[in-house]
């Protein structure tokens, strides 16, 4: 399989399922000529033409109900949103149309769209271009939410996104882009939605986590693999609907749980989690669900103070150690 990056996955992703199904299309800020403001979308226009990869105006809120109005002419279109935290603009046209159309049709209805949100931080984006508000929507019955850590799971499940008959908003961390390579098949594989991957086995407690964080919470429990202590780390890949089979699997085998994810610790996504091993698994655990989180603040302008707050390998290994000694 050759090698890409995270954002070269993606890019072959929407080539192949445009090739495939003349039904899929491209919509969203200066993704035609200009290949997008990452350049995730190089090439697609001198491939598509202006039909089928198309620029729009600065309206969040008009290139999701655009999306969402060509789903119902039977068309898949894929919206992308330049940066993840201007999804705000757009939020009624996903929570109370997108979201609710099946419901409110009986079945009859789908909206077959996908909002690809280029979310994180690490890449000095400030305070408008950094978050990840994932959260917001894991709450919302009617959505499908994934967050690939790897170029195998950018391209894959994004061809699974595509062909699923539901919205499905897709966190791509920018971060990743260029820095996550891996290799990747080309072709028709995809990547199923809502199961999780387990990155590394182990015995002794479980750490839960999605995106980027995925790598430095792998780094981190090699670390305490030196001490003799095998943390075993679950990417969640699928955050709606999440592989609840696989972590209280592993809450049997290990009684330890660490939850990592970069959005702030309130009401985010590791609140849920715990919320359901606590409930579910409480008599299998040993110490406390522990979480390791950004702080409830706003990401700051300052690549020194971003840095500070942001989730790393060594507070991953210190919340790991806490747990550990619990």
């Amino acid at each position: 399989m050759p090698e890409l990056t995270y954002l070269e996955a993606i890019r072959q992703a929407l080539a192949e399922e445009m090739r495939r199904d003349p039904k899929v299309f491209v919509l969203g800020e200066d993704v035609g000529p200009y290949g997008g403001a990452f350049g995730v979308t190089q090439g697609l226009h001198e491939e598509f033409g202006e039909l089928r990869v198309i620029d729009t105006p600065i309206s969040e809120s008009a290139i999701i109900g655009i999306s969402i109005g060509a789903s119902q002419r039977g068309y898949r279109p894929v919206a992308e949103m330049q940066f993840a935290d201007f999804v705000s603009c757009g939020f009624d046209q996903i929570v109370n149309q997108a979201a609710t159309l099946r419901y409110r049709y009986g079945g009859r209805a789908s909206v077959p769209i996908v909002v690809r949100l280029p979310s994180g931080g690490g890449v000095n984006g400030g305070l408008y271009h950094s978050q990840n508000p994932e959260a917001w929507f894991v709450h919302r019955a009617g959505l499908k939410v994934v967050a690939p850590s790897t170029a195998y799971d950018a391209k894959g499940l994004l061809k699974a996104a595509i062909r699923d008959d539901n919205p499905v908003l897709y966190f791509e961390h920018k971060y990743l882009y260029r820095r996550e390579k891996g290799a990747v098949p080309e072709g028709d594989e995809t990547v199923p939605i809502g199961v999780a991957a387990i990155r590394r086995e182990g015995r002794d407690a479980t750490l839960v986590t999605y995106g980027a964080m995925v790598r430095p919470s792998l780094e981190a429990a090699d670390r305490l693999s030196k001490d003799g202590i095998e943390v075993e780390v679950i990417d969640l890949r699928t955050l709606l609907p999440y592989d609840k089979a696989a972590i209280l699997q592993s809450v049997e085998k290990t009684s330890r749980v660490l939850i990592v994810h970069e959005d702030v610790k309130t009401l985010g996504v590791g609140a849920e989690l715990s919320a359901t091993i606590v409930e579910e698994r409480f008599e299998y655990l040993d110490a406390p669900v522990m979480r390791v989180t950004s702080p409830d603040t706003h990401v700051p302008f300052s690549h020194v103070l971003e840095q500070a707050i942001l989730p790393n390998i060594d507070t991953i290994t210190d919340g790991l150690r806490r747990l550990a000694g619990y």
